[in-house]
């Protein structure tokens, strides 16, 4: 008898080898029909997949995350299908899962239009209608090499001859159309009923800027219409709210090609960054942080020590000087290592935590760059904290206390959190990457978090705890870190003296909470659409007059909102009001103050939050009320 266990822990027995479909179909018709594949024994099958011995079995479905990935390779090849019905001289490439979709890259005479992607759209549903099975079989190596080279495909070709002589290869084959996969695909083209082609893009083959250039059509596909159309809503509002465009809009920022990946900050940005900044240097400092400041530029002995010149190079600006060789920093942990060392460090110094609004520079693909999202000169709200090994939980524990408030007064409360483990090119011994790997485990645990693990995710250094934060409209931010590192301080020669006077290294906990300030300001933009809440806001109010007599009153009460430490714009254009009003409503400034001559004969301001008339206040009382809303917005 063949045993199947479920996932439940249940059991069922069969005489004879069954397929994963046939055990589906024993639990019921409706998980019949909603297989798209199987994992046996921890391994992603499709549903012809025949289990042969006694076996751990669960059936994905739609509502899993390995069903929609699943869902989505099919759909590219669904695709890749219909291009090469209506464009039979097109050559198919690659076409991967991306986040949220698919993509396949295409060689063909001449560029695809939007026309083309509603008709390749539309040949799609055609497919999807006739139910087409989906079959996997196998060929040698060489035998696949022929036959694609057979039916003219060069590309695909090329592509299998990359593989080791001697490789059995799985193939899919959907009516007339055959694709290298390893699979598992959806049983037949009927399951694949939501999708969308989005656009189509330009891409060189293989990534390599010296091959030709393909054309790759983006597509998304969802197990439901809902799921489609929220992903849709998503895309709108992302696009309402693209940090770029807003960043412009609110004169912010901007930037330039003579200086890539370099931000220029206008007056309203720089007020921005500079709330932020503060804000955290007070948060900082009351957690116990010493600031720092280290140099930009260290001579490249110090990176190879580190291990920065070897594992990162390709990523640092290098210059010289005097015949010597020096390089931008990348990071801020080796300066801080050299602070640590100057003087000699008692275990009663320990937890050291230095930290630095620390500017630094890689050197990233002008492909990849990004807005504020990806560039590269950037600073980072860096620490470091030295301590020792008995002390890594507790200081753990503080730091996770401390960027949890801290997201909360940016008004993120949704945060998941990942530990990134061990990448393929490290520093350090197998035995020390187990150490720092566990010492993260263990301090997680005493967090009482749930995580996540990443494996080849880590720093070349150490594992990291990292902090995703979810925004308004649903999109995942990857902004806080916390890494364990026992190489660096070795490497660097960072000692302290033991309670036995003897020596001894300390571990060091690299940290950010906001990550680069460049790219938590343009997250920001973008979940707030542009409309800050009171204490972030670059222009808190503006103060309009309706008419010229109201004038000297108007800069009064800008002038005492200054004193209280508000940022305010004054308008006293020769406007009527309500333009003035819908013109400044475009800024998104949380308060406008209207003044006329009710208000400055009773000492008075009409006051509008947003698109809300709030009436007359007595000046006194609408400070007290700015005043209660920023400090309920920070106590958390």
């Amino acid at each position: 008898m063949l045993n199947i266990t479920l996932p439940d822990g249940s059991r069922r027995q069969f005489e004879a080898p069954v397929s994963v479909y046939d055990v589906a179909a024993s639990i019921g018709t409706g998980l019949a029909k909603a297989a798209l594949a199987g994992k046996v024994d921890g391994k992603l099958v499709d549903t012809s997949f025949v289990i042969e011995h006694d076996a751990d079995l669960a059936i994905v479905t739609g509502k899993d995350a390995e069903g929609i990935d699943i869902i989505r390779h099919s759909t590219a090849h669904l695709m890749a299908y219909a291009v090469k019905e209506l464009f039979p001289e097109a050559q198919v490439t690659i076409g991967p899962t991306i986040e949220e979709g698919f993509y396949y890259d295409f060689a063909y005479k001449r560029p695809f239009t939007p026309e083309d992607l509603t008709a390749i759209e539309a040949k799609m549903a055609e497919l999807v209608k006739q139910d087409i099975p989906v079959e996997r079989y196998e060929l040698p190596r060489d035998e696949a090499v022929a036959y694609f080279k057979g039916i003219g495909e060069a590309y695909k070709a090329e592509i299998i001859e990359s593989i080791p002589q001697g490789e059995v290869l799985s193939l899919y084959r959907e009516g007339s159309f055959t694709d290298l996969c390893r699979g598992p695909h959806v049983p037949s083209t009927g399951k694949l009923k939501v999708f969308k082609l989005m656009k189509v893009a330009g891409a060189y083959w293989r990534g390599d800027s010296n091959n030709e250039m393909l054309q790759r059509i983006y597509g998304t596909a969802w197990a439901t219409k809902d799921e489609l159309k929220d992903y849709l809503f998503r895309l709108e509002e992302a696009e309402k709210r693209d940090h770029r465009r807003l960043g412009k809009q609110l004169d912010l920022f901007h930037l330039q090609d003579e200086a890539p990946g370099m931000v220029f900050w206008h007056p309203k940005g720089w007020a921005l960054w500079q709330t932020i900044e503060q804000h955290m240097r007070k948060e900082l400092d009351a957690a116990g942080y010493q600031e720092i400041k280290t140099p930009l530029i260290m001579d490249k002995g110090l990176w190879e020590k580190s291990g920065h010149w070897e594992n990162y190079q390709e990523n640092m600006f290098i210059t010289q000087s005097e015949k010597r060789d020096y390089a931008v920093k990348p990071m801020n942990c080796p300066g801080h290592v050299q602070v640590f060392n100057q003087g000699l460090r008692s275990y009663r110094d320990l937890p050291m935590r230095l930290a630095e609004f620390g500017s630094c520079h890689r050197n990233e693909p002008s492909g990849a760059l990004h807005g504020l999202m990806r560039v590269r000169g950037f600073v980072q709200d860096d620490a470091h904290i030295f301590c020792t090994e008995e002390q890594i939980v507790a200081e753990s524990k503080a730091f996770n206390e401390l960027v949890m408030k801290v997201y909360k007064q940016f008004d993120f409360h949704d945060v998941a959190i990942k530990l990134s483990l061990r990448p393929e090119k490290r520093a350090g011994s197998d035995e020390t990457w187990d150490k720092a790997e566990q010492g993260l485990r263990d301090a997680l645990t005493a967090c009482g978090l749930q995580w996540e693990e990443l494996l080849g995710e880590g720093a070349f250094y150490g594992p990291k705890i990292e902090y995703h934060i979810k925004d308004a409209i649903g999109r995942s931010w990857q902004c806080g870190t916390l890494q364990l590192d026992f190489v660096l301080p070795e490497r660097l020669d960072a000692e302290y003296v033991t309670e036995d006077n003897g020596r001894a290294r300390p571990v060091m906990l690299h940290r950010a909470i906001l990550g680069s300030l460049e790219r938590f300001i343009g997250i920001l933009i973008e979940n707030h659409a542009g409309s800050f809440p009171l204490w972030l806001a670059p222009v808190q109010m503006v103060v309009m007059n309706i008419t010229e007599h109201q004038a000297d009153y108007c800069r009064e009460v800008a002038e005492r909102l200054r004193a209280e430490g508000f940022r305010v714009a004054l308008d006293l254009r020769n406007e009527k009001i309500g333009y003035k009003i819908r013109d400044n409503s475009q800024q998104r400034f949380p308060y406008q103050i209207v003044v006329g001559n009710s208000e400055k004969e009773n000492r008075q301001v009409a006051v509008r939050r947003k698109a809300e008339d709030l009436g007359s206040l007595k000046l006194d009382d609408f400070i007290a009320r700015l005043k209660q809303e920023i400090a309920l917005s920070l106590v958390h």
